[in-house]
C-alpha cells in the first residue's frame, strides 16, 4: 500500500507537501503515512483515492484502473513491439496528433502565461473546444478521445503528445505555485501553425479561449462536471461525443429547431 501510494504520487508529479494539504495533514505526518509508520484514516484514504481517480477499494488494494496505452503513429509500416501482457491500445493518427499540437500551442500562445492557466485548465479547455465544435457542426475539430476521471475530462493522448513536443522543442514544462498549490504549466517555444485550422475552427477556438481565460482549475472542474457527456460516462472510460446532443441549455452551443 505504501509503495503504491508513493508510486502514484511520483507518476502524477506531486510533492509530499501537496498531497499532505489535500488530506489535511502536515508534511511530516504524510511522510509517516507513506513510509508505513502511521495508519491512514478512512477519510484520508477516501480523499487520496478520489485525488488519483480511483475507487476506495482499488486504492486500498493497490489496484490501478486499466487506462489504454496511447501510441502516436509515425509510419504505417513501422513494426509494433510484442506485448508481454494483454493491453488495450489506442493509436493516434499522425494527422490528428499534429492538429492537436497546433491547437495546444495556439492556446498556450494566447493565455498560457496567465497565472490561472495550468495543465488542468488546458485539458478541460481542449475538451470544450472538441465537444462544442462537434455539437455545433457535427464534425470533429481534433476529435481526440477523452476519458472521465475524478477531476474532469482528460485528453487520453495529452501526456504522450506533450512528451513528444518537449522532445521536439515545441514547448517546455514548468511547475509553479498557484496560491498554496503546485501548478504544472506549459510554455510554447514556437508559434502555432494556423494553416492547419479552418476559419470556422479558429473562430470557435478563440471564442472558447475568451470565455474560459479567467477560470482556474477548480472552476473548470466544477463546470465540466455538470456537462452531460461527463455525467453520462463511466469513471476512467471514454466520453461519448454523441452525448453533446443531450446537453442542458446551460451547455448547449447549438440553436435547435423547436
Amino acid at each position: 500500500m505504501n509503495e503504491f501510494l508513493k508510486k502514484r504520487r511520483i507518476q502524477n508529479g506531486m510533492s509530499q507537501e501537496y498531497l499532505a494539504k489535500q488530506i489535511g495533514v502536515s508534511r511530516p505526518t504524510y511522510v509517516q503515512i507513506e513510509n508505513g509508520k502511521r495508519k491512514m484514516l478512512v477519510e484520508e484514504a477516501q480523499k487520496l483515492a478520489e485525488h488519483f481517480g480511483l475507487s476506495l477499494d482499488d486504492f486500498l488494494a493497490g489496484r490501478e484502473n486499466a487506462i489504454p496505452r496511447v501510441e502516436l503513429e509515425k509510419s504505417k509500416i513501422e513494426a509494433k513491439p510484442k506485448q508481454k501482457r494483454a493491453e488495450t491500445r489506442i493509436s493516434i493518427p499522425q494527422e490528428k496528433s499534429s492538429k492537436f499540437k497546433e491547437v495546444l500551442l495556439y492556446i498556450l500562445e494566447r493565455i498560457g502565461a496567465r497565472p490561472n492557466i495550468g495543465e488542468a485548465v488546458v485539458c478541460k479547455l481542449l475538451y470544450f473546444i472538441d465537444f462544442d465544435y462537434y455539437e455545433k457542426y457535427e464534425e470533429q475539430l481534433v476529435g481526440t478521445k477523452y476519458i472521465k476521471n475524478h477531476h474532469g475530462p482528460t485528453p487520453l493522448a495529452f501526456t504522450a503528445i506533450v512528451k513528444q513536443m518537449e522532445q521536439d522543442g515545441d514547448l517546455v514544462q514548468a511547475v509553479k505555485k498557484y496560491f498554496q498549490y503546485e501548478q504544472k504549466k506549459y510554455l510554447p517555444l514556437r508559434k502555432a501553425d494556423l494553416s492547419t485550422l479552418s476559419a470556422q475552427e479558429k473562430e470557435l477556438i478563440d471564442w472558447e479561449i475568451e470565455r474560459f481565460k479567467d477560470f482556474n482549475a477548480r472552476q473548470m472542474e466544477e463546470y465540466s462536471h455538470k456537462d452531460i457527456p461527463w455525467i453520462s460516462s463511466e469513471n476512467m472510460q471514454a466520453i461519448d461525443y454523441e452525448a453533446v446532443f443531450y446537453r442542458t441549455p446551460e451547455f448547449s452551443v447549438r440553436l435547435y429547431e423547436n
